[in-house]
């Protein structure tokens, strides 16, 4: 047992060359295939988060365009709305102003063709009374110049108020 925990000085000359043939090896055959594999790990990693933060930047780029793009279509509506509203008000209020003119004219024209009717009325009463006043007239004129007597004293009163004399 005490051998091995003393070794000769040729076990450790020899087991510090086969440790250092072994890094050698492990280092052109393990280590540098590793670390270019984890360099190239890492770099892909971080071209990763790179393009991740771009593709980031990149949604709320395309997310604050969008909400613009909301809220020019919400103020577009709007405005076609409000635009909407206005051209239906002026057209209610020019089919109310049509309507009241139309009713004002179907108003004056009824009132001219009760006039025009009352005139008619008028003159057809004024000729009706004529004719009545005159066949009244003829037939008081009739039972009061019945007598030779009563002519006579009429032409004779017609004759003196006559302002030809």
């Amino acid at each position: 047992m005490e051998a091995l925990l003393t070794p000769a000085f040729g076990t450790v000359v020899w087991s510090t060359i086969a440790f250092l043939v072994v890094m050698l090896l492990l280092r052109k055959m393990a280590w540098g295939p590793i670390l270019a594999a984890l360099k190239e790990r890492e770099e892909s990693i971080s071209t990763a988060l790179n393009e991740a933060d771009k593709a980031r930047s990149e949604m709320t780029a395309l997310q604050e365009d969008n909400n613009r793009l909301l809220q020019e279509a919400r103020a577009e509506r709007d405005s076609m709305l409000r635009e909407a509203r206005d051209l239906a008000d002026q057209v209610v209020a020019e089919a109310k102003s049509k309507a009241k003119e139309e009713a004002n004219r179907e108003a004056e024209n009824a009132r001219q063709a009760i006039a025009t009717e009352r005139k008619a009325a008028v003159a057809e009463l004024k000729a009706e009374v004529a004719k009545l006043s005159v066949a009244i007239a003829e037939q008081l004129v009739r039972t009061e110049l019945s007598s030779n007597d009563k002519q006579e004293a009429l032409v004779q009163k017609l004759i003196e108020e006559s302002p030809l004399n």
